[in-house]
């Protein structure tokens, strides 16, 4: 209970310095974060991608993090962390042009591609608060090494900040499927979706294949809240 009474005021204190500061941009994730002063290199000792970066507060809380889940035995890998604007876009850009679409409308493509993946400008890992870990495969995380690293950190992640962003459905969460691998800094990133909501509207959302199925989507309302923390 100390602790979450501890993040929250973490948090408000994060709303009250930074909420008015954070640009449109950021949330859009249209900033590259090699050259943004929030943001830190991860170390190759923390990941298996080199050239990937995190918000300062993220990486350091996600260090404490993965020494103490070292100690008891379990290996936390970052997978993926910031993407920016033009590395969403790639990826939906790929996955947007597969053949299995063909003939499929704007709205069935997107509806499908955001099981697992987001449009572009509405991803949290724009923000740099939110990261993937070990596997991309919620199996991974049935069995062996995978789940005793899922059990580890439903005990003790939320102690460091961090909160499974996509999880299980069946309690009437909307938006993407459950993905065991996707953890957000909270104290961070409920800050980035209280401004979301507040300065990002539909015609933000342009610049790629399909956007105009994002208002028909509602993904602001369905997709971006649709979170469980």
């Amino acid at each position: 209970m100390k602790k979450s009474v501890l993040s929250l005021a973490f948090s408000f204190f994060i709303l009250l310095t930074f909420g008015q500061t954070i640009t449109k941009d950021e949330l859009l994730g249209k900033i590259n974060p090699a050259k943004h002063a929030d943001f830190a290199l991860i170390q190759s000792v923390h990941t298996t991608k080199p050239n990937i970066y995190l918000r300062k507060a993220t990486y350091d809380s996600f260090t404490k993090m993965y020494d103490a889940a070292l100690k008891d035995g379990v290996k936390l890998t970052i997978i993926s962390a910031t993407r920016n604007f033009d590395a969403q876009k790639a990826i939906w850009e790929k996955k947007w042009v597969r053949p299995q679409y063909k003939g499929k409308t704007d709205v069935e493509k997107a509806s499908d591609i955001m099981k697992y993946s987001s449009m572009p400008g509405t991803s949290r890992h724009h923000w740099g608060t939110d990261i993937d870990m070990n596997s991309l495969e919620n199996s991974y995380f049935t069995s062996g090494e995978g789940k005793k690293m899922y059990e580890w950190l439903i005990k003790n992640a939320a102690s460091y900040g961090f909160y499974q962003t996509y999880t299980s459905k069946s309690n009437g969460r909307t938006g993407y499927e459950e993905e065991k691998w996707h953890w957000s800094y909270k104290p961070l990133s409920e800050v980035y979706l209280q401004e979301y909501k507040k300065q990002i509207t539909y015609t933000d959302l342009v610049g790629f294949s399909g956007c105009t199925a994002a208002q028909d989507l509602k993904v602001i309302e369905v997709y971006v809240c649709g979170i469980e923390l």
